[in-house]
């Protein structure tokens, strides 16, 4: 990249996308108030899932994931180093969002369209490998870091070089991020998803 401006004007936009907290503004809108005063206090689908409102959950995961893939696209229109900037800038807005004084959410689902858009044959096996893992076992943290595992190792066997850096290094974050939730893990004290509208 001879000339930085195309990235660093990419990275902010894609930043900016990813600062955008869904799962806060749905929830305040829908009446729930805030909802990091919830469950576990993250501003994902899964912790969303906790007001008892699926519907809002799952707008909250497609937005968030939605994100990911647009932020990508824009990247690609000036050439895919671009858009290995804009994955990693829009994931990076979504974990450290500049309004919520950069505590956002774990990344999962704006992860997952990064990984989608960038590669997508490894994007689906990944979502896969998510949902197989969701519907079977209930424990979102551990379908994420599956996933995430999953995408680690596939992005080397299908992606190009770049993009598997790109897929490793956002696979690697969103990991860290679940530390909290690999602890209950092995302590066997990690709640499991409830698709139960609460009482």
């Amino acid at each position: 990249m001879s000339d930085p401006w195309p990235a660093a004007a990419t990275f902010i936009v894609a930043y900016l996308i990813g600062s955008i907290p869904f799962g806060l503004v749905l929830t305040r809108v829908a009446g729930y108030g805030d909802i990091r005063a919830i469950g576990s206090g993250n501003i994902g689908a899964t912790n969303v899932l906790r007001t008892g409102n699926k519907l809002l959950a799952l707008a909250t995961l497609l937005l968030d994931f939605v994100k990911g893939v647009l932020a990508v696209l824009i990247g690609a229109a000036y050439g895919p180093d671009i858009a290995v900037v804009a994955g990693a800038g829009v994931v990076l807005g979504h974990v450290f969002p500049v309004w919520l004084r950069f505590n956002g959410g774990k990344g999962v689902a704006t992860s997952g369209g990064v990984v989608l858009a960038t590669s997508w044959p490894v994007g689906v096996l990944v979502v896969a490998v998510w949902i197989v893992m969701v519907a079977a076992l209930r424990y979102s943290s551990l379908a994420a870091l599956t996933a995430c595992v999953a995408a680690a190792v596939l992005a080397w066997l299908l992606a190009a070089p770049l993009d598997a850096w790109l897929i490793s290094g956002i696979a690697l974050l969103v990991i860290l991020r679940h530390h909290e939730n690999i602890r209950r893990l092995l302590a066997g004290e990690e709640s499991k998803v409830s698709f139960r509208k609460r009482s």
